[in-house]
């Protein structure tokens, strides 16, 4: 009981320490007037900084932030450029600031490096390892990279986390989800734009970052996509030499992709190259749904026969088919001007807002296609259109899901390797049939027997369970324990789908009734004897036709979407 009251104490000093270092030094940085309207900071500290003098020009204001967190250290540096992906969140000029966060981290002495490392794989360096270079590869925010060779001959990379790292970030991420309950409670801003889940995903991102097998993992899956790609290259994680902290992979030599004169006076194709990397992205994106998701010029490197390899898989994405068909589909009516079916989308993914105005989405995306339409495939920057997307979205109270703001990051950092490897080449144009295909699948048989099965089920769900729900309501409201208030703001929609749902069901009775009676004219003729002619009509035949027909009628309202 002792220890773990020390245990606590000495965590609140942490924390009451850390605490003010960030007020410090985001009072140093120009926000303590911010700071005073939040609550976070005396009247006396934000004197001098008067309302008339708060600067209101985002871009200073985002230069002002990405130094406050460079001299906050590797878990606010890691964080920033994290949230330098939250395009759909963040003004414009704050994540072009924040893109520029770079890891200002100090070398690591090597034999912190090596007590790390001997404590992990729980041996002495000499006996796990032929070599080791104490001379950093490169260095970063989170760890440290060496070259090294095994006894079995070949060469390795080990990269190493930095010592006393996680308990640092943990304290860091408990401050700043205090700060975030703080801002929700006391800016409408934080509330609208929910500060809190944001700073939990961006938390959850770091988090995984910390755990190199995590990161293995992700290699390996990455890897297993391309097993059979001649010209797609990941390197091979070393299981044995590797846990959380200290992960050892194959050493891959090659030219960084972003070095086009090296490239063209080795006589590599650039175009090939840009083509490769982009169906490599768009495959893994659209088709496998597990991605690299930080392909920056640093990450990818050209291999001899304009192959291509991939490193650093700390930060890697997940989307599955369903929001891949989204997207697609996002995409593709954006470019064919078909705004009512984008809507549609944006309400089947259940985003649209409370606050959302449906006639002013719609006049936003009408002037979005406009602005488009004219231009010509080649020349439209498909990172640029996801961008203004997520612009319509973001004033419109849609709430972009993480995985498609990840989404979003990944295109616009491949656009730019892209064009510097060639500067003729439309990312939009090759992204075009990976959507078509998507958009199509969804209207395969298959598929669509899945989906229906889907909905049937969820549709029997809700309501199988209205019945005790509808008692409970009224039970709490006999018993005068809480007061009827609806909100019926989004009323049309709940009624729609009630009304979908109230079709279905009459559409499936009316099929069992008739199914019913058919089978009973055949019995009954069957037994007295006689043929399926009366009246002079083959009435079993015309009975088969219409229950085709009501069929492919079901079908087909099912595809398009309606009210069945």
């Amino acid at each position: 009981m002792k220890q773990e009251l020390i245990k606590l104490l000495g965590q609140r000093f942490r924390h009451t320490k850390r605490y003010r270092e960030i007020i410090n030094v985001l009072m140093k940085n120009g926000f303590s007037h911010f700071l005073f309207r939040v609550g976070l900071a005396d009247r006396g500290l934000a004197a001098g900084q008067g309302a008339d003098e708060i600067d209101r020009n985002m871009k200073n204001v985002g230069k002002r932030l990405r130094h406050a967190l460079q001299d906050l250290g590797p878990s606010f540096i890691k964080l920033g450029q994290i949230a330098s992906t939250r395009h759909d969140a963040l003004p414009q000029e704050i994540i072009e600031e924040l893109e520029k966060l770079q890891d200002h981290a100090r070398v690591i002495p090597f034999e912190h490096v090596r007590s790390t490392i001997e404590s992990e794989l729980e041996d002495e360096l000499g006996n796990l390892f032929a070599s080791v270079d104490s001379d950093p590869l490169a260095t970063a925010s989170i760890g440290q990279v060496h070259t090294a060779k095994l006894f079995s001959g070949e060469d390795v990379v080990i990269k190493v986390q930095r010592p006393g790292l996680k308990s640092k970030i943990e304290t860091d991420l408990e401050i700043l989800q205090g700060f975030g309950r703080i801002l929700e409670e006391r800016t409408a801003w934080a509330k609208r734009y929910r500060l809190c889940d944001i700073i939990d995903e961006l938390s959850t991102s770091l988090k995984n970052e910390l755990d190199y097998l995590m990161e293995g993992i992700g290699a390996g899956r990455i890897s297993k996509q391309f097993e059979d790609d001649a010209f797609i290259k990941v390197p091979n994680v070393y299981w044995d030499f590797s846990t959380k902290r200290v992960l050892t992979m194959e050493k891959i030599a090659g030219i960084k992709i972003s070095k086009v004169e090296e490239l063209d006076a080795n006589g590599y194709d650039r175009v090939k190259i840009a083509r490769r990397l982009a169906d490599t992205m768009l495959r893994q994106l659209f088709e496998n749904g597990f991605f690299h998701a930080d392909p920056h010029a640093g990450n990818i490197y050209v291999l001899p026969k304009n192959s291509i390899a991939f490193f650093d898989f700390g930060e890697t994405g997940m989307i599955n088919k369903k929001m891949r068909q989204y997207f697609a589909s996002i995409l593709v009516n954006l470019h064919q001007g078909n705004t009512k079916s984008m809507i549609k989308t944006f309400s089947k993914m259940d985003i649209i807002g409370e606050e959302t105005d449906i006639e002013a989405l719609r006049r936003d995306l009408d002037d979005l296609h406009v602005r488009y339409e004219n231009i010509k495939m080649k020349e439209l920057s498909l990172g640029r259109v996801i961008l203004e997307i997520l612009n319509v979205s973001y004033h419109n109270y849609i709430k972009i899901p993480t995985e498609l703001a990840l989404v979003s990051k990944v295109i616009l950092t491949l656009e730019g390797v892209l064009q510097r490897l060639d500067p003729e080449f439309s990312l939009m144009r090759a992204a075009e049939p990976f959507a078509q295909k998507l958009m199509w699948q969804r209207y395969r048989p298959k598929e669509i027997i899945r989906n229906s099965l889907e909905e049937i089920g969820e549709d029997i769900g809700i309501i199988s369970e209205l019945p005790s729900d509808l008692k409970e309501v009224m039970d709490v409201i006999k018993k005068g324990k809480i007061g009827l208030d609806i909100n019926v703001k989004r009323g049309d929609q709940i009624m729609r789908r009630v009304d979908k749902i109230s079709n279905r069901l009459s559409f499936s009775v009316l099929m069992l009734a008739f199914s019913i009676l058919m089978g009973s004219l055949i019995v009954g003729l069957a037994i007295v004897g006689q043929d399926t002619i009366i009246w002079n009509l083959p009435i079993i035949e015309i009975g088969a036709v219409i229950a085709a027909l009501m069929f492919v009628l079901m079908v087909i309202t099912i595809i398009r979407s309606g009210r069945m």
